[in-house]
């Protein structure tokens, strides 16, 4: 097997490459949160539809995910991921021209469908490009370059909407986006280990089967579910409080709140480093215990308290989401790798859709208070779910023994 050394000009340009390619992915995809409030008093719709830019995209990229899925076996991963981000960064230009909201979510709704090309592919060529042995570091690394891409989304589309306005901020960051898809083409060096070959539906429905029905899985599907439905469900409406009284946060400073994501490029990498020499369902746990404690601080009502608080969110967020997609590449079977990865992604963004989108009923009826409480909750379930499937596979392994 000819991997790629950790240290290497390949390392280098994969690396590099994979960085551009989930900067552009969750630029797009989070771009519009800073601006779900201000959708609300535009538009003059409640925080759940406002929430919809957001969701709906969700929604279309698992759906995307489904059916990547099922070419995953026959498309050179390089070319498919470098479409996707291609196509992506010309919806993203194409949003700007729309003066309908509705015309507006159908475009998030297609952005979603076509960035599917590049997340679980992502994953799964970094599973058979590495040994295995650097899964964690290197996918640190790739949770690094999502969380960076989601805090430029996000703070350049909140400086250029007070400077412009968000539609001209959308089309500024899409050109951007289009550029770094060519870098991502033209330097991501090519699959080694990957090898086409056809599947019949009937093969690709039982290994979807198959993992669906391994528990182990199943339970790591469960967790990315909780743990991304929550993180995006804080993120999508904590600028309501913020940019009402007492705070009345402009656009350009709420959007340089999400600087605070950066913290993630140092939890997914030092998570990561730390589930390759320790207990994947410890370390997951103290990255969801400062996910919660991050959550909770969010209710006291001190500006800079309440900005530590979703640091510590995305602190606890980024590491444990590093540590469980890792997880999920030496849980799966070899030969169903690409689905493992597009199936956890798919509960990952259902999980974004579903308990982001109920955020909104939450906090329209029970305000933030009620919406944290509920925050808590999901990530106590994540913690039991996350130690059950600790114990399943250690029994897995006491059986292979």
């Amino acid at each position: 097997m000819n991997v790629i050394e950790i240290g290497s000009s390949d390392h280098r340009r994969a690396s590099a490459g994979m960085l551009m390619g989930s900067i552009v992915v969750f630029a797009v995809l989070y771009s519009p949160q800073p601006l779900i409030s201000l959708f609300s008093k535009e538009y003059h719709i409640s925080p759940a539809t406002a929430g919809a830019s957001i969701s709906l995209a969700t929604i279309g990229l698992g759906i995307g995910l489904i059916l990547i899925s099922a070419l995953s076996s026959t498309l050179e991963r390089k070319k498919l991921m470098s479409l996707s981000l291609l196509l992506t960064s010309i919806l993203a230009v194409a949003s700007a021209f729309c003066h309908q909201f509705s015309l507006f979510l159908v475009i998030r709704f297609l952005e979603g469908v076509s960035i599917a090309g590049f997340p679980s592919i992502a994953m799964a060529y970094i599973n058979e490009e590495f040994h295995r042995k650097d899964i964690g570091r290197v996918m640190g690394s790739y949770i690094a370059g999502t969380a960076i891409g989601g805090f430029t989304g996000r703070i350049v589309i909140g400086a250029l909407t007070d400077l412009l306005d968000w539609k001209t901020a959308l089309m500024i960051l899409g050109m951007i986006n289009l550029l770094l898809s060519l870098y991502f083409w033209r330097y991501l060096p090519a699959s080694r280990n990957f090898h086409p070959h056809r599947r019949s539906f009937k093969q690709w429905q039982a290994g979807m089967i198959d993992n669906l029905l391994n528990k182990r899985l199943l339970l790591l599907f469960i967790t990315g579910f909780l743990l991304m439905g929550v993180y995006i469900m804080i993120l999508d409406y904590i600028g309501y409080p913020l940019t009402a009284k007492p705070y009345e946060l402009s656009q350009t400073v709420f959007g340089f709140l999400f600087v605070v994501n950066l913290v993630g490029t140092f939890s997914s990498i030092w998570f990561g480093k730390l589930a390759d020499r320790h207990s994947r369902p410890q370390v997951v746990a103290i990255a969801i215990s400062i996910f919660a404690l991050g959550a909770l601080l969010t209710l006291i009502p001190v500006l800079a308290i309440k900005i530590a608080g979703v640091a510590l969110v995305a602190f606890g967020f980024f590491g444990g989401h590093s540590v469980a997609s890792g997880w999920v590449g030496l849980v799966a079977d070899s030969k169903h790798k690409a689905q493992a990865a597009s199936l956890y992604l798919l509960f990952y963004y259902g999980g974004s859709s579903l308990v982001g989108w109920s955020g909104g009923l939450f906090l329209r009826h029970l305000g933030w208070s009620g919406l944290i409480y509920y925050a808590f909750a999901l990530l106590a379930v994540a913690v039991l779910v996350t130690s059950i499937a600790g114990e399943a596979i250690h029994q897995r392994r006491l059986q292979l023994k």
